[in-house]
């Protein structure tokens, strides 16, 4: 975007590979390389599985078994990764960006080192993302993170996650469809922290029904090599499995960056401290992305770099990106969307609030005999009027919160909700017939 305004860019990357390391990454970055993109494609392979059983009850019939190959999937996954990654590459020289290969690390405000040699800039971006963390416990260096789970060599059998955020439970879900038993442990009594209350315990029956074992307010103790696989101690007992994944936070991918020497700041977490414009204390020095640990998520990113570029280069006023009523997805099976307060932040921040809940079978179950239930929920500001929380638990959460998100954002009364005609029969439509309050919040 900025070479559209005359500037010279260019952009410093670490080598291609899968898995990230201080020496290896690949343009494209997290998203497009090991998080969003690949998570994704296995995501639809292991829908396939609930898909063939579904069939049955619309009269189908499937005269042998499926039988699936996970080999077969990581290779056409990194198949599509390396097409990808050479798309990636081709856009940034179709619009007149020099890619540098290399590892990179800043000297002063206006110099950047690559592998020895020095590039002076007028100004410095960085957007080195995050780095999965993994805590410093006995047999850490046997766990995997969800960069090695989206390349294994072979299916575990059995295998137990860390972690109740949306990585480990994005890929419970995965190995669990894909014919893993999975095993779930995290801290908390409660997964998914920071969601919404009853989204939260709601989404827990729903995984449980399905047979993912999770283990509440349980903690991590070692892993260790045993006959048969690695043994995982947690603080209740122990289990023999095939992997160990760590899915317990992301830091920001700030190691060797040599912000040191540019005395850039940074904030106790380990995340570069800027501005509402991404501007560091160091004046020609901008970061965005999750290594300031704003909204770690991709689409956040690139609206950051889009509003610093018009603010850099555009000669206009300065551009910052607005944070709130981000919409946000876990998919998992079924899927959460989210855009706006929490019931508990809503109660918080307006006082008086109206809740609409609604809780139903998918007509696609109905024949099919698949259990999986939705829950839809939306939160009033008495005193506005105005819808400030839309949460779904449910098939396609992600594809309708997107345009349910607009709407949020821009200010819709529950009224202006309560005037839109449904489209019958969905799913969706259910947003807008919802007239009852199920329960009202008043201070």
């Amino acid at each position: 975007m900025s070479t559209q305004y005359g500037v010279k860019v260019a952009a410093c990357e670490l080598p291609f590979s899968t898995i990230s390391s201080n020496t290896m990454g690949g343009v494209g970055g997290t998203c497009v390389i090991r998080g969003c993109v690949p998570k994704k494609l296995l995501v639809y392979a292991s829908h396939f599985a609930t898909d063939f059983k579904d069939a049955e009850g619309f009269g189908w019939t499937i005269p042998e078994a499926p039988t699936f190959s996970w080999e077969k999937l990581i290779a056409n996954k990194n198949k599509e990764l390396d097409r990808l990654h050479g798309i990636y590459g081709s856009i940034l020289s179709n619009n007149n960006v020099e890619t540098i290969i290399g590892k990179g690390s800043i000297v002063d405000a206006n110099t950047v080192d690559v592998d020895g040699t020095q590039y002076k800039c007028k100004n410095i971006l960085i957007a080195t993302g995050g780095r999965a963390f993994v805590p410093d416990l006995p047999g850490k260096e046997l766990v995997i993170t969800s960069d090695e789970a989206l390349d294994l060599p072979r299916l575990p059998k059995k295998i137990a996650i860390v972690g109740a955020g949306y990585i480990a439970l994005e890929f419970a879900c995965i190995f669990k469809q894909l014919g893993s038993e999975v095993h779930v442990f995290y801290r908390q009594p409660k997964l998914l922290r920071g969601f919404d209350d009853e989204v939260r315990t709601f989404l827990a029956e729903q995984l449980a029904a399905k047979g993912i074992n999770l283990h509440p307010s349980t903690t991590p103790v070692s892993t260790e090599k045993v006959d048969g696989g690695l043994k995982f101690t947690y603080s209740e007992g122990d289990m023999v499995v095939d992997e160990v994944m760590f899915a317990t936070g992301r830091k920001p991918n700030t190691h060797g960056l040599g912000l040191d020497k540019a005395g850039v700041e940074l904030l106790p977490s380990g995340a570069i401290k800027v501005d509402d414009f991404s501007q560091t204390n160091v004046p020609s020095i901008y970061a965005v992305g999750d290594v300031t640990d704003r909204i770690n998520l991709t689409p956040v990113a690139l609206m950051e770099g889009m509003a610093l570029s018009q603010t850099l280069f555009a000669g206009g006023e300065p551009v910052s990106v607005d944070h709130r009523n981000v919409a946000a997805a876990v998919f998992t099976q079924p899927q959460v969307a989210t855009v706006g307060m929490t019931e508990e932040e809503a109660a918080d921040q307006c006082g008086d609030v109206d809740v609409y809940t609604s809780s139903f079978r998918p007509m696609k179950g109905t024949i099919s005999g698949n259990e999986e239930r939705c829950l839809m929920k939306i939160l009033v500001d008495v005193a506005s009027e105005k819808v400030v929380g839309v949460h779904i638990v449910g098939g396609d959460a992600a594809e309708i919160m997107q345009g349910v998100a607009i709407a949020v954002k821009m200010g819709a009364t529950k009224k202006q909700f309560d005037q839109c005609i449904g489209i019958h029969p969905t799913g969706a439509e259910e947003l807008v017939t919802m007239r009852s309050v199920t329960r009202k919040i008043r201070k």
